[in-house]
């Protein structure tokens, strides 16, 4: 028996062609697809999913029509082809960059006699891949099977179920509708689980508002560095990786502003063109500390080549979960791969077409610009989210005063022979709960106190 020892154990990458279609109108030139990309580059996009999911690309095709075909979305000679490609390759799968009706996946897989995924599948493939906590693995499933069911048929061979009793006797149930039935049930377990988990992080955020402390979120576009973003600016070792979606599970860290007021960061799955409706909603426990955050900062890799269509789906996914209104900040990432004159041109021109509060260039991989980036984002919390109040402390109070220190920003403190004067910067939540101790608030209570007794 050989050992193992020098023998290389990584199993053998998938092989898969590559097909997009090029809907474009006789005489009108170059076309782009729905979101806004060329179809070329799409399929550049596509390969980067491919490869994060562990294939390997072996060629793509790219066929221009006038419309699509209703039975396999390409047309039959551009099947054919496909066919004898993936034949003489030795593909393991066709993927193509569409989603799928049922009808044409079926079509597809007969025609070209081999597995067919879409665009969506594929995407589901990835997320199940990098899904590491349970809710993850929860919002994974119930995005594929919710994607599988209606699906089903024409999935392997129909049987019947037959019954040993009376009225049960017949056809009874196919396996199609056996299958049918146990997705279902599967789809409402898991609903119900995720409505829990939101429930669970409803109370967490109830609990960090009762402790005051804001929420910033980051987002952006599948690997435009917002991991090593978030890392940098925490001290964490959050999975920060090349490939796309490898961030799945929220994350939340300390961050502290140079003003000292403590802040929590939350690092959030990447959005990405298209992004599968399923995926948004089985997500929603997890885009809801988006929406729920004080401030957004945006990451936008400076380097893409389309990151306006980027920029544009991203702002898509936050208007969908309701986080279109919330303060933003624009950081342009990876700014020590891009000429210093041209991030001074993008950070003038993202200021004057209002892109965002506030744009600022940086760089998460050598640190450049993080620290304007935090004071803008200290600038940004302050205006909407603290308040200067005054506070008269007994010194008894020696809870009240850590909670200034520990929860607000101490502007001024004084003493005297009756207590502690403090002038501080705190949020709203803070204030309401510290409000007996304002200057004169106290002092006309205990007076009214005094008179009544």
């Amino acid at each position: 028996m050989q050992s193992g020892i020098g023998i290389d154990q990584t199993p053998p990458s998938e092989r898969c062609i590559l097909a997009g279609l090029d809907i474009r109108k006789l005489n009108r030139g170059a076309s782009a697809l729905p979101g806004g990309l060329p179809p070329e580059q799409s399929l550049d996009e596509l390969a980067e999913l491919a490869s994060s999911a562990g294939a390997e690309v072996v060629g793509m095709a790219l066929q221009t029509r006038e419309k699509p075909s209703p039975a396999t979305l390409l047309g039959i000679g551009k099947v054919r082809e496909l066919q004898a490609w993936a034949a003489e390759a030795h593909c393991d799968f066709v993927l193509i960059d569409r989603d799928l009706t049922p009808s044409q996946h079926r079509n597809l897989e007969r025609e070209i006699g081999c597995p067919v995924l879409d665009r969506t599948q594929l995407i589901l493939d990835i997320f199940a891949k990098h899904a590491r906590s349970k809710t993850g693995r929860l919002q994974v499933e119930l995005a594929q099977l919710e994607y599988l069911l209606p699906r089903l048929a024409g999935r392997g061979s129909e049987m019947s179920r037959l019954g040993g009793g009376i009225g049960t006797r017949g056809p009874g149930e196919t396996k199609l509708e056996h299958d049918r039935r146990k997705i279902r049930g599967r789809i409402v377990k898991l609903r119900r689980d995720l409505r829990r988990v939101r429930a669970t992080r409803r109370l967490q955020r109830s609990n960090r508002d009762s402790v005051p402390v804001p929420t910033v979120a980051l987002c952006g576009y599948t690997n435009a560095g917002k991991s090593t973003l978030f890392n940098r600016l925490t001290r964490s070792r959050v999975v920060a990786d090349a490939r796309m979606f490898a961030t799945l599970d929220p994350t939340i860290r300390k961050l502290r502003t140079p003003s000292g007021k403590p802040t929590l960061l939350s690092d959030t799955v990447g959005f990405i063109r298209d992004l599968p409706p399923t995926l948004i909603e089985a997500f929603a426990a997890t885009l809801e500390e988006v929406g729920e955050a004080a401030l957004i900062v945006h990451v936008v890799d400076i380097t893409a080549e389309n990151r306006d269509v980027h920029t544009s789906e991203v702002n898509g996914v936050l208007k969908k979960i309701g986080a279109a209104q919330a303060p933003q900040i624009l950081v342009l990432n990876k700014s020590d791969l891009n000429d210093p004159e041209e991030n001074e041109r993008l950070v003038e021109v993202g200021r004057a077409a209002g892109w965002a509060r506030e744009v600022v260039a940086a760089s998460a991989k050598t640190g450049a610009g993080l620290d304007v980036l935090l004071e803008v984002v200290d600038a940004a919390l302050a205006e909407g989210l603290y308040v200067r109040r005054q506070f008269r402390l007994p010194f008894r109070e020696g809870a009240a005063l850590a909670a200034l220190y520990e929860h607000g920003k101490v502007v001024s403190r004084q003493e005297d022979a009756e207590g502690i004067e403090v002038l501080a910067d705190v949020t709203p939540a803070l204030a309401d709960r510290m409000a007996r101790f304002e200057a004169g608030v106290g002092a006309a209570a205990d007076g009214a106190s005094r008179s009544r007794g």
